[in-house]
């Protein structure tokens, strides 16, 4: 009886030290796991490396961009407004293109700030040219400029406001709905642009018989 008890309890010890000792081999492998970057076939880890920063920069480029907006791209351009306005002080004109402007340039003849800033892809106030003369601002340039150019930015049918609710999630704008489909009321008359617009228009005076 001694030597069975003295087999389990050997067995016993033997077991629970095997169990202790396992503990730190489990904690030391987790405690050494090492990550490793994805390196394409081809590459190196320094040539990865500049080929990723070049790809980042390509983005951060077409972000200042801005591809997605509305409008004319490659320049920037004032608004009507305010490009009416400094033609009624005399300040602007109407630009035209010049012809053989690259080869003329290069002979001297012109100066970059004497080709339109459409044709030459800069700025309409000069601001794209070292040493050029820069054109000043008016306040609705300053507005334009500050969110302004919004509201001239839209897809709307009708050239102004909100696009279509292309998933009507919006809420309902406009006439109240007919209660009789297909029907109108009596002298019923189409609203105009103005309406839409919400423009009140004045009502036409009345004529005197005979006269205009």
């Amino acid at each position: 009886m001694k030597t069975v008890s003295i087999a389990v309890a050997a067995t016993t010890f033997a077991a629970a030290t095997a169990f202790q000792g396992s503990a730190p081999q489990s904690v030391s492998r987790v405690g050494s796991t090492t990550l490793y970057e994805y390196i394409p076939t081809g590459f190196t880890k320094e040539s990865w490396g500049k080929f990723k920063a070049a790809e980042q920069k390509k983005k951060d480029e077409l972000a200042k961009k801005n591809l997605g907006r509305v409008g004319p791209k490659g320049f920037q351009s004032r608004s009507f407004q305010s490009f009416q306005e400094a033609l009624e002080r005399g300040e602007t004109t109407h630009l035209l293109p010049v012809e053989n402007a690259r080869e003329r340039l290069r002979k001297g003849e012109l100066k970059p700030e004497d080709i339109p800033y459409m044709q030459r892809g800069g700025n309409w106030d000069n601001s794209d040219l070292k040493g050029a003369k820069q054109v000043r601002w008016l306040q609705s340039d300053k507005d334009y400029a500050n969110g302004g150019y919004k509201k001239e930015q839209s897809v709307s049918i009708f050239g102004y406001g909100k696009g279509l609710d292309w998933t009507g999630t919006r809420d309902r704008e406009g006439p109240a709905v007919n209660p009789k489909p297909g029907k109108f009321e009596k002298n019923y008359k189409a609203p105009n642009v103005n309406q839409l617009k919400g423009i009140k228009e004045e009502a036409p005076k009345k004529k005197t018989f005979g006269f205009f």
